[in-house]
């Protein structure tokens, strides 16, 4: 168990380093950021000044370097747009984000797995073309367009929710629609194939020939050892998640770690996109690491595998 998790580290590690590295030099070829925030008119002595403070001179390599070093005592620089330490700005923003992804992936649930369920169990019938219509109606959606329907209807025409932004319980029901469709979606569709593949396995041919009752044998026995994709899967949406939420929180005005994101791209803030990777990448590793523990606890089978 120490060797694995040991093992696991490593790959974290090596994850967000290559993360940042690959960041750092595609966030240098849209141009210079230095002549964004200065105006036109500004001198070259000017410009050749602002830009050596900011160390934009060195040659690419040294300020990799510089970089690197930096990063390993979780100094990011300060944003080139708020003049503030950049790691914190973005974790000042990273709470919204994780209220917004948690409260879609409890939907995703809530929906995803009876109805996936529900649909295996009554294969054929109208609950299951239903369903899966839905599903796959949920999966073709674009999630930018969804949301702009959202809000004309039941914002701009019937008034019963807020535009955007973040407040009471009513401004997070349509993000959590929008970015939970896709993903409940795919959870529905996964859902309904790995019980169908469970209702054929021979214990649960057992169990009900034993005479148990139906929502016993689907509940306790099916279910639970149908649960391995579908852990998997809760893993990667989780990840996608938060990254999915930097176009619902752009259309939605959410003040969140995606819509600061897309500002600092769009303003060439590099300190603060570098320090938005970084904190992705570690909570994406950080939920693949708890999703590989849940293995073991829903499957004993699998603490015997090899790391």
């Amino acid at each position: 168990m120490r060797a694995y998790l040991l093992s696991r580290l490593g790959q974290t590690l090596l994850v967000v380093f290559l993360s940042l590295t690959a960041v750092f030099f595609l966030v240098r070829l849209g141009g210079d950021p230095v002549l964004l925030f200065l105006p036109m008119d500004i001198q070259a002595k000017d410009l050749n000044e602002f830009r050596e403070r900011l160390g934009f001179n060195d040659p690419l390599a040294v300020q990799y370097g510089r970089f690197i070093g930096r990063a390993l005592h979780g100094d990011f620089g300060e944003s080139l747009r708020y003049k503030n330490d950049a790691l914190r700005l973005v974790l000042e923003r990273l709470p919204a984000t994780l209220e917004l992804a948690v409260t879609a992936l409890l939907l995703t649930f809530c929906v995803a797995v009876p109805v996936g369920v529900l649909s295996a169990v009554r294969r054929g019938s109208w609950f299951d073309l239903l369903g899966m219509g839905g599903a796959v109606l949920g999966q073709a959606v674009p999630g930018f367009w969804l949301g702009l329907m959202m809000i004309y209807l039941f914002s701009v025409r019937l008034g019963w929710l807020p535009t955007g932004g973040m407040g009471g319980p009513l401004h997070f029901v349509m993000p959590c629609v929008v970015l939970a469709s896709f993903y409940a979606a795919r959870m529905a569709r996964l859902t309904r194939s790995s019980v169908l593949d469970t209702l054929n396995e021979e214990f649960v041919l057992t169990a009900r020939a034993k005479g148990l009752a139906e929502r016993i044998v689907i509940g306790k026995h099916t279910l639970k050892n149908s649960a391995i994709p579908l852990v998997t899967l809760a893993g990667l949406d989780t990840g996608q998640l938060l990254g999915g939420a930097v176009i619902t929180e752009t259309i939605f005005a959410w003040p969140g770690l995606g819509r600061l994101t897309v500002q600092a791209l769009l303003n060439r803030d590099f300190p603060v996109v570098l320090a938005a990777v970084f904190v992705f990448s570690v909570t994406y590793t950080l939920i693949n690491f708890a999703v590989d523990l849940l293995y073991g606890w829903i499957d004993p089978r699998t603490r015997q595998r090899p790391a």
